[in-house]
């Protein structure tokens, strides 16, 4: 990491010695340019889902972006890490599946896990269940979360999506070599970020002029200037979206939700997105948050349940998709440069100015941008929440996270994978129990009762018989 010494940024004092007046936990820990390259970190995943429900479900995509750069806004400056607002995926999922969940729904099942990690955050349940959870789970969790935009980021950049359908709707097309969304152009983008940023590891740096060099390279912003390539080629692809555009944001309105929309909405969508919303967006993004800042004060369950609670409540009721923190999307922001509520604050204002000047018209620029692109950003951003799981110290931790990685993954479930760990977890801890020695006292218990027992009996019959 570049050094900070001497930066006023970092100190909190302005360049002429005065204090500065922005809030300590958005103040710039590295650089502006690195921060910027942090805020785009996390759009990998956040666009293909935004904008498969735009164009499938009807969302209004101007209000979701509006809504999340007030929640991008507010999480900047209330927890000082690059803390991601993304989708809850397993409503979107369900929402652009064959049950086609209509926007009500939708909202339904979003205030429904609002409701539920509200309640488990006031009263301290979340944090209970922090605490007694085995890391080795923990890490299973976030293995097979990480695996899993991998394998998504690998078909992005190979297969033509149809985004119509799924945010994950890989065709049996190959992509392109060439052409403006080709496997050129997303292996070019590969390498570029991995010339620019390495392996992302920015601690260990020796003092001879090649690790200078790296360094000075490490300071390019390169997801930045990757996703504003994809953002110039939505307009070469296709000139004519220009002539199309609306300016000025969507007008707000409540959605009507009737009671049957909420039933359908909370067992369809907020029974299997709650597993996901507690283990993904809650527990694991705690334990990434202390892995990556270990500097700062562990993050508090409770608060972060409060948060993902508090934002639903707001946006749902006005067509907002319903959103979640996610331990991916803080990976990915912190591969790419965030180091502080900056990086999150930079996304917002981006976010809340496209909201404002084209509104949901916006979906015709995304509906052109390069998926291949997404999935190089979408590829650092699994790896790096996958790599969080190499602190495993014995070969029983790592069997208890790799158990629970499998089954999340083959069994598409993260509830299954997690309870699975579990209970191997217990299995393994009860080995450890002497049962040896338990049985072998109750073994000799046993005898001393039975010759009691025989001894009472013998002096019972002298007594009768003398």
């Amino acid at each position: 990491m570049a050094s900070s010494a001497g930066d006023p940024l970092l100190s909190g004092e302005a360049g002429d010695g005065r204090r500065s007046f922005l809030p300590s936990n958005i103040r710039l820990k590295t650089s502006v340019w690195s921060e910027l390259g942090g805020a785009v970190g996390d759009l990998g995943t956040y666009i293909p889902i935004v904008l498969a429900l735009s164009l499938a479900s009807h969302l209004d995509l101007g209000t979701t972006l509006i809504f999340t750069a007030l929640y991008n806004f507010a999480t900047g400056i209330l927890f000082g890490i690059p803390m991601p607002v993304q989708p809850m995926k397993s409503i979107a999922a369900v929402a652009l599946s064959s049950a086609h969940l209509t926007i009500p729904q939708i909202m339904s099942a979003g205030l429904a896990v609002a409701a539920i990690l509200l309640i488990l955050g006031v009263t301290g349940l979340m944090t209970t269940l922090y605490r007694f959870l085995p890391l080795p789970v923990v890490r299973g969790v976030q293995l097979s979360q990480g695996l899993s935009f991998t394998f998504t980021a690998v078909k992005y950049i190979r297969y033509v999506q149809d985004f119509s359908r799924s945010s994950s709707a890989s065709t049996a097309v190959p992509r392109s070599l060439l052409g403006l969304d080709g496997l050129v152009l997303a292996l070019a983008a590969l390498l570029f970020i991995i010339l620019a940023t390495g392996s992302g590891d920015d601690e260990d740096v020796n003092r001879d002029g090649t690790s200078r060099r790296r360094r000075s390279c490490s300071r390019v912003p390169a997801a930045l200037i990757v996703f504003a390539l994809g953002l110039v080629l939505c307009f070469v692809r296709d000139p004519s979206i220009v002539p199309g555009l609306r300016f000025g944001p969507a007008p707000l309105g409540l959605v009507k939700i009737t009671w049957d929309d909420f039933k359908i909405g909370f067992w369809e969508g907020a029974v299997p997105q709650l597993p996901l919303s507690v283990l993904n967006s809650v527990i694991a993004v705690c334990k990434l948050s202390s892995d990556l800042f270990p500097e700062r004060a562990e993050l508090s369950p409770a608060r972060v349940s409060v948060s993902v609670g508090l934002m639903n409540f707001v946006g749902c009721w006005f067509g907002a998709m319903p959103c979640c923190h996610g331990a991916g999307g803080l990976a990915g922001q912190y591969r790419f440069g965030g180091r502080s509520g900056a990086s999150v604050v930079f996304l917002a204002i981006g976010k809340l100015a496209l909201g404002l000047v084209f509104g949901n018209s916006f979906v015709t620029i995304l509906g052109q941008f390069p998926i291949g692109i997404l999935g190089v950003m979408l590829l650092f951003s699994g790896i790096e929440l996958a790599m969080a799981s190499r602190d495993m110290g014995s070969k029983e931790e790592s069997f208890v996270m790799l158990v629970c990685a499998g089954i999340s993954l083959t069994g598409s479930s993260a509830a299954l994978g997690f309870i699975s760990g579990i209970v191997l977890y217990l299995l393994l801890r009860l080995r450890e129990v002497e049962i040896g020695g338990f049985v072998g006292h109750w073994g000799a218990g046993r005898r001393r009762s039975t010759n009691k027992a025989d001894e009472d009996g013998a002096g019972d019959a002298v007594r009768v018989y003398g």
